[in-house]
């Protein structure tokens, strides 16, 4: 029998302790692996195709970033109709492949730059607070180091591309999120041009009759059951020849009709509505989807995209979801052919509350 011990939480005896104050380790640290050096560490003609390479990755970002201008104002200006199919297709597809060379470009040259040219040696290094002017000395020195193991000073071909590349790729992103907000708007005002008041104006004007989107059909009050929800647009968009996608993504309208008892009216639109016949933006308060569904036993619209939920009976007030901002409800009358028709546009901005919203009627505003 051999000797049995007995162990404690300090020494139980039966599992090897990694390592003591002495510094000894059960398992030895094997260190870092041999380094093995790449063609391009001992072959320059190798070092120098590899940047070739890198540099034309990087000439191929500018080219895609031209391509996507091309296509964006070139083909974008062509005098088409905005329902000439082969023309939007030539300029998506233009747009994309531009983008994409713009992008990979730059993100695969870098690569290939670190794999092929950098260093690639490995070690470890204690980190060390910086505390002294010393300290301090010895970090730039390191910054340094590390900007000339990049070899972006003795590479001029490598640089410039890439200065190059880096320098009009976010040009693409520029054109387009300016042009959110500047769409063909003709008017000599700058302040029509830009920003909420842009929003705060569609086609639909006084007297403009509600028609059925796609068909143009105009809607007479009686033929709006309670509970139906009606895709409306104003009379004469459908038949524009410029700017007509624009203009309907701002002017589009849900009509829908509720017994006027459940209605909850606030003062000032008593007459907003035609025998509980209302029309609301169909554009969602939070990012602009448009509303897709009408439940008609709860009076609730939803929206598809983030379930923000208005309730028709309160004038389209947010009850559940991110949305902030109740639905822009435009004002209908009766002409007297009994024929749907706008009193105005729209008393306040319609789309995402991106900025601050008056909600004043335009005579107060000084509209």
């Amino acid at each position: 029998m051999g000797e049995h011990r007995h162990g404690d939480p300090d020494t139980p005896g039966t599992v090897e302790r990694a390592g003591d104050d002495s510094g000894n380790f059960a398992i030895e640290n094997p260190g870092l692996p041999p380094h093995r050096p790449r063609i391009t560490d001992e072959d320059p003609r190798a070092a120098k195709r590899a940047e070739r390479q890198v540099s034309f990755l990087f000439i191929l970002s500018i080219l895609g970033t031209i391509l996507f201008f091309v296509g964006y104002f070139g083909v974008g200006q062509l005098p088409a109709d905005e329902t000439d199919m082969n023309l939007i297709r030539l300029q998506n597809t233009l747009l994309g492949l531009g983008t994409a060379f713009a992008m990979l470009g730059i993100g695969v040259g870098i690569v290939q730059w670190g794999r092929a040219l950098m260093p690639d040696h490995e070690w470890v290094e204690e980190r060390e607070s910086v505390t002294t002017e010393e300290d301090r000395a010895d970090a730039v020195n390191i910054i340094n180091d590390v900007v000339d193991e990049t070899q972006i000073k003795r590479r001029p071909l490598l640089r410039n591309t890439l200065i190059g590349a880096l320098a009009i790729a976010p040009l693409p992103a520029i054109a387009m999120f300016r042009d959110l907000d500047n769409t063909r708007n003709h008017s000599d005002d700058p302040a029509e041009n830009f920003g909420v008041e842009r929003m705060r104006h569609t086609v639909w004007d006084t007297g403009t009759r509600l028609v059925r989107d796609v068909s143009g059909t105009p809607i007479k009050a009686s033929d709006v059951t309670i509970g139906s929800a009606l895709h409306v647009v104003p009379d004469g968009l459908l038949d524009m020849e410029h700017d007509m996608l624009n203009q309907k993504a701002k002017a589009v309208v849900l009509l829908m009709r509720l017994n006027p008892d459940d209605m909850q009216i606030s003062a000032g639109r008593e007459d907003w509505h035609v025998d509980g016949i209302v029309a609301y933006s169909k554009i969602c308060t939070h990012v602009g989807c448009p509303i897709a569904l009408y439940e008609q036993h709860t009076h609730h619209l939803l929206c598809p995209c983030h379930q923000s939920t208005y309730d028709l009976t309160q004038e389209c007030k947010v009850i559940f979801g991110p949305a902030s901002h109740p639905l822009p409800q435009l004002p209908i009358s009766v002409d007297n052919d009994g024929y749907l028709v706008a009193q105005s546009d729209f008393q306040e901005p319609v789309g995402p509350v991106y900025w601050e919203r008056d909600p004043r009627p335009a005579e107060e505003r000084g509209a």
